[in-house]
């Protein structure tokens, strides 16, 4: 069972940890050949931009799982973190030995608390109530083990597991504590929630405007010093945490795989617009190095060209109205278990009442590391094949809206 207690932040500049940076780089750093990870590079001066990207290499990632790996961060330690522990994820996410039970969901029910795998967007052509495997987690809004389907917890998972989804690593996060993977875990489902909806209108919200100082504003400068045009869009949900997409668009080259994107989801605005801006610079990178197994949309957009490309995803170019960034409502804390049950009263009110952890940590390793499902939350933005009530209803709406006007 897990047990949350409060959690200091000792942390909070370019992002928020529960100890510094390189306390947290120094720990790690002693734990990465055990997962198998071999080395962190790092790769900022690969592009003009400057802002930091690190690279970590796996080479015993399992099957049907990518083995290079990369960080991102307004600093470079930050970005050498980040690195190191994407890689402690991947590995931690990897089934391994993991003891499963292997049964159909109608046997378990009025057995055990189990969530029905249709709460979970399921492809059309799941087949309906086959034998699955499941694991025990821990659901945080009603403070109880429940058993899930192991499809939304371990990526990747082997053949013999059967096909209910194609798993991925969404909502999967590590930290200094149990507390802070959980957070950041929690950031990421809403974040990748907010862009599978803003995916199906093809619309997205005002223009984040007014970053005139900070980090922010020194990352902004080094992009248009290269010639980078960003814009950062707010595509926050009706959950009403801050979540931002920086685009950006590279005019001096005008290379298709170069126009990228990076998405960031915070309780803090100015901390979201930060992780929007430095996952952009990682996605730059993570074309012109070119290392990754799954940069397949690449080669589709060397064929059809720069300005195809550009018109296909004319929603995130397109200029839209400003919104200062002063203007967004923000909810800050000292501790994480605080910004937890914040982020948790959110998803309630919006309809979101299951949030569940799983504890992924390997004891070999000893990093705390989490996946979190909140059952409903979309993930269409990763796979089009899932497509939920929160995007159909979100369809809707806008096309109800429009033919009003």
């Amino acid at each position: 069972m897990i047990r949350l207690k409060p959690c200091r932040k000792e942390y909070a500049k370019e992002t928020q940890r529960a100890v510094p940076p390189e306390e947290t780089r120094d720990r790690v750093r002693v734990r990465l050949p055990a997962a198998g990870i071999t080395r962190i590079a790092d790769i900022t001066n690969l592009d003009r931009i400057g802002i930091p990207v690190f690279s970590g290499i796996r080479p015993t990632a399992g099957e049907g799982a990518i083995s290079v790996y990369n960080g991102k961060g307004a600093t470079p330690v930050e970005a050498e973190v980040s690195a190191m522990m994407e890689g402690i994820e991947r590995y931690s996410a990897e089934c391994g030995g993991t003891s499963l039970i292997t049964a159909r969901y109608a046997d378990l029910a009025g057995k055990e608390n189990v969530l029905d795998p249709a709460d979970l967007i399921l492809p059309a052509r799941a087949p309906a109530d086959q034998p699955l495997p499941w694991v025990t987690g821990y659901d945080i809004a009603r403070e109880e083990e429940i058993l899930v389907p192991a499809h939304a917890v371990f990526h990747p998972l082997p053949a013999t597991a059967g096909r209910l989804f194609r798993t991925n690593t969404n909502g999967l996060a590590s930290g200094n504590t149990l507390e802070e993977a959980i957070f950041h875990a929690l950031m990421e489902v809403v974040e990748r929630d907010a862009w599978s909806i803003v995916e199906t209108l093809r619309a997205t919200g005002p223009e984040v405007t007014g970053i005139a100082d900070g980090l922010a504003a020194e990352l902004l400068e080094k992009f248009a010093a290269a010639s980078v045009e960003v814009r950062i869009k707010d595509i926050t949900s009706d959950i009403g945490i801050p979540t931002f997409a920086a685009v950006a668009d590279d005019v001096l080259l005008k290379d298709p795989t170069l126009l990228t994107i990076g998405m960031g989801s915070h309780t803090n605005a100015e901390i979201a617009a930060l992780r929007a801006l430095t996952e952009v610079a990682q996605s730059r990178l993570t074309q012109i190095h070119g290392a990754r197994e799954d940069t397949d949309t690449a080669d589709i957009r060397k064929k059809i060209g720069y300005e195809r490309t550009k018109r296909l995803n004319r929603h995130w170019f397109a200029e839209a109205e400003g919104r200062e960034i002063s203007t967004i409502s923000s909810f800050d804390s000292d501790d994480f278990l605080t910004d937890i049950t914040y982020t948790v009263s959110m998803l309630e009110k919006a309809g979101l009442d299951r949030v569940i952890a799983v504890d992924l940590t390997r004891p070999e390793i000893g990093i705390p590391v989490v996946r979190v499902i909140v059952p409903g939350l979309e993930v269409s933005a990763m796979d089009q094949e899932r497509v939920g009530a929160r995007c159909r209803d979100a369809r809707r709406n806008h096309i109800s809206r429009t033919q009003s006007r």
